[in-house]
């Protein structure tokens, strides 16, 4: 075996060394280490293939699964750990294979490459963080269903262009979140699907020559079946770059709901106050209490949108097969994954533990005219064409704001100087909870919608939930 400080996978050719600027350049243990679980469930589920394909013997082969497990083991339980003289995490186990079993670790390696090897163990950490990130937005997704349920009854103005547009329920509006959540669960379930393919024995680009079982490799590390090609199968990161998209929009979607949590706990608004928990005071300010959790979501979805595109940007022009850019693939991710799963359960956390002011929410509909367009309903349900009724209650709103009042202040004799067809009824159009429990259709705004939708949105999370399980536990 090599010096332990001098142990390369590659020596042979060469006769001189890196220079220690150009070593420490191509280092990559600090980012590769997070694999080692996974470089040893490869290492094993190698050797016993070697064993059956009669490449090594039964005895051979056991022995190396059984050092295997002795490191992992001593990983574990931390009575060994790579140091930093192994350039990356598959030098560091293979020499520590080396000390416990000798020359015979040098045999693990054949008809193998570190590219097919860290393309596969991406794919399985991967695999692994997707379980711990859809566990997260399941969570999230009840946490918002389960409000929604307690407040579909709870007034407040829907906006569009951020002016006050027509009254909805808060519960209708914390499901329009919920659905893009549930979106983002769909995504990762298929994302899934296409990560879930094993490059192992691949080889460096062209397979091997050696009588190896890549079918059965592929299923005894949980993956539906081996990359159909040996050239892709080392040089794809769709599957990264596909991940990070997936939560590049789910911290979109994180960064539009706490900003709505920053706005409604202005004094201004005053629609909900965050808990102590989430927020936090100034240093010079004592009345201060600040959204800083949500504000840090918000920006931490920048960060994220930059991996994604520091992830397209690394891919757009590399020839095939396998160049050593793709190294810096991991620093991306898993800094993505590190700010993504904590983001979504703190969000949970948030919502959860929030105060809500449906009163605050109910007194912002007072004179904002948001029940205009109920007026103009009226008109057509008269038979009336909308553009002309469109055109008639614009004109009492204008009337409206020149006199400081608001519809629920007008007279039927006003409405009628307007229009003749306005009876007593149109005076009950105007009142916001009329207007929210007459929006019963699919998706609506109505108490017994927003039910509805709650109830539709279980049944997509179960969907999804079956799919993302038998991704993850195919066995």
């Amino acid at each position: 075996m090599p010096k332990r400080d001098s142990f390369k996978m590659w020596g042979g050719r060469f006769e001189g060394k890196l220079s220690p600027e150009a070593e420490a350049y191509s280092y990559s243990l600090q980012h590769d280490v997070r694999l080692w679980k996974q470089e040893l469930q490869v290492n094993a589920a190698y050797a016993r293939m070697l064993g059956i394909r009669g490449l090594l013997s039964t005895h051979e082969a056991n022995r190396l699964v059984d050092a295997l497990l002795e490191i992992h083991t001593e990983l574990e339980e931390g009575e060994w750990f790579p140091s930093d003289e192994y350039e990356d995490i598959h030098t560091a186990i293979e020499a520590r294979l080396y000390e416990k079993v000798g020359a015979l670790a040098g045999k693990l390696h054949m008809g193998r490459s570190r590219n097919d090897l860290i393309a596969t163990e991406v794919r399985m950490w991967l695999r692994e963080r997707t379980t711990n990130l859809a566990r997260a937005l399941f969570d999230l997704c009840q946490q918002l269903m389960q409000l929604a349920a307690q407040h579909k009854e709870t007034l407040m103005p829907g906006l569009t262009h951020q002016q006050h547009a027509q009254p909805v329920t808060l519960g209708h509006h914390l499901m329009a979140h919920c659905w893009a959540f549930i979106r983002d669960l769909s995504r990762l379930a298929h994302a899934g699907d296409r990560m879930n393919l094993c490059p192992l024995g691949a080889g460096a680009l062209a397979g091997t020559s050696l009588p190896i079982d890549r079918e059965l490799l592929a299923a005894e590390l949980g993956f539906a079946m081996p990359v159909p090609n040996s050239m892709d199968a080392v040089s794809d990161r769709d599957f990264v770059a596909e991940y990070l998209f997936v939560c590049a929009l789910l911290m979109v979607h994180l960064s539009r709901l706490a900003q709505e949590l920053i706005l409604w706990s202005t004094p201004e608004y005053g629609y909900v106050e965050l808990s102590d928990e989430h927020t936090t005071g100034s240093s010079l300010m004592p009345q201060k209490k600040n959204p800083d959790i949500a504000e840090l979501i918000r920006g931490r979805s920048a960060l994220v949108i930059g991996n994604l595109m520091g992830m397209l940007a690394l891919l757009k022009g590399l020839p095939l097969t396998y160049n050593r850019d793709l190294q810096d693939d991991k620093p991306l991710l898993f800094a993505t994954i590190d700010t993504v799963v904590p983001s979504v359960r703190l969000m949970t956390e948030m919502l959860a533990r929030a105060q809500w002011r449906p009163e605050r929410m109910r007194a912002a509909l007072q004179r904002d005219f948001s029940t205009a367009t109920e007026l103009a309903d009226y008109l057509v349900r008269k038979g009336v064409p909308f553009r002309e009724a469109h055109h008639i209650v614009g004109q009492l709103v204008r009337e409206c704001i020149q006199q400081g009042i608001g519809l629920e202040d007008l007279t039927l004799e006003q409405l009628q100087r307007h229009h003749p067809r306005f009876e007593a009824d149109a005076l009950e159009v105007i009142s916001p909870e009329r207007a929210v429990r007459a929006r019963t259709l699919l998706g609506g705004t109505a108490p017994e919608s927003v039910e509805q939708q709650i109830e539709q949105a279980q049944q997509w999370l179960a969907v999804i939930e079956h799919q993302l399980n038998e991704l993850l536990n195919p066995n």
